[in-house]
């Protein structure tokens, strides 16, 4: 059974609906999905709906913006549920990114000489129920610039660019830590991203699994297949599980639903079912 466990909607920076991206899945012959948008569950019901209508199993995603100083360190959460702990930490998550976006917005409005509003940001803002990302944010000025926002985001909006603001990040630790509280399992997000090279990034990875971590994400749009089996082995040694996905968000971003393929284990797939209560 193949499975993409990394895929965005409009609950986030995605550009599809849940029946969009479970009718896609359906096309690429999926047998088990999970849709992680950043941030919160979001959705949840409609995205389970979704799946199941097509007869494609579903379990709980999210991604967790994490920061480690100005480090980006996303974190997946996989059959989690909302309670009290999660709706803690997604309170801190709304105030924490208003915070960011004012701060975004400012600073975008002095880098370009414009004057664009919280107003302008929250036409991008398609579902309320989850925090305003800075995609929200790289949409607006896209738009009022006229360039692509994959290329906006990359040199004006990401960490250590001018309009970047990191206000109100969570820890990694923070985000296993919630996951947990959830009910879920704690997978490191497309370790290749990560702007850390060689032993410095094992280092990271070593800290995280210290911390709690349960999985690593090996299969990924970014990985090379070296970088990929470098993590499934990290993994393998450390008792972690492996996940795979697409990050898929929308056309045209040379990512599709399903790929790079991904076949769970049986070690993952158990993990999934004792999180669905033995289904």
């Amino acid at each position: 059974m193949r499975a993409d466990l990394h895929i965005h909607t409009v609950y986030s920076d995605g550009a599809y609906t849940p029946a969009q991206i479970a009718a896609a899945a359906k096309q690429a012959g999926l047998g088990l999905l999970s849709m992680t948008d950043h941030d919160s569950l979001a959705g949840l019901a409609e995205k389970r709906a979704a799946c199941e209508a097509l007869g494609i199993s579903y379990v709980a995603g999210w991604e967790v913006s994490a920061y480690e100083g100005a480090l980006k360190v996303h974190i997946l959460g996989y059959g989690c549920r909302i309670c009290a702990p999660y709706e803690q930490f997604m309170r801190a998550r709304f105030e924490g990114a208003a915070a960011r976006v004012e701060e975004s917005i400012a600073k975008a409005n002095a880098f370009y000489g414009l004057s664009l509003t919280l107003a302008d940001v929250e036409r991008f803002h398609l579902k309320k129920d989850a925090p305003l990302h800075t995609m929200h944010v790289v949409s607006a000025y896209a738009e009022r610039l006229g360039v692509p926002k994959g290329e906006l985001y990359s040199t004006a909006f990401e960490s250590g660019k001018p309009c970047h603001s990191a206000l109100g990040r969570p820890s990694p630790q923070d985000a296993i830590d919630v996951i947990h509280a959830a009910g879920g399992i704690a997978v490191l997000a497309h370790p290749g991203r990560i702007r850390l090279y060689g032993e410095t990034r094992l280092a990271l990875m070593d800290r995280l699994t210290a911390g709690g971590l349960d999985g690593i994400e090996c299969v990924h749009s970014d990985h090379t297949a070296a970088e990929t089996e470098l993590f499934a082995a990290y993994a393998r040694a450390h008792a972690l599980l492996e996940t795979g996905g697409s990050d898929y968000h929308a056309e045209g971003r040379s990512r599709a639903v399903g790929l790079p393929p991904f076949v769970p284990s049986e070690a993952l797939l158990a993990a999934f079912r004792r999180l669905n209560g033995g289904k």
